[in-house]
């Protein structure tokens, strides 16, 4: 999920959609933060184990669903930026 979330931040931060929001280094870690305690943990040990929970996680419907949590942690986020 750490993965997923990360990189779906980083791509909607650089996005026209956010060009007024702080991209400092610690809100888009607070914006990961955020997003990641909205959603259910996946913890695996193997490999096999993290390639599996990829593929299921990266469907339309769950990226859609992770999406929606990340744009609510840019909101909040984005009324409080540390503009390091």
């Amino acid at each position: 999920m750490e993965e997923i979330v990360k990189s779906i931040v980083t791509m909607l931060m650089r996005g026209p959609e956010y060009q007024t929001f702080c991209k400092c280094e610690q809100c888009e870690m607070d914006i990961i933060a955020l997003s990641l305690n909205t959603l259910p943990a996946h913890y695996v040990t193997t490999d096999k184990g993290r390639t599996a929970v990829f593929e299921r996680l990266n469907s339309k419907e769950n990226l859609e669903w992770i999406n929606k949590r990340i744009i609510q942690s840019i909101h909040v986020i984005g009324k409080y930026p540390h503009r390091s």
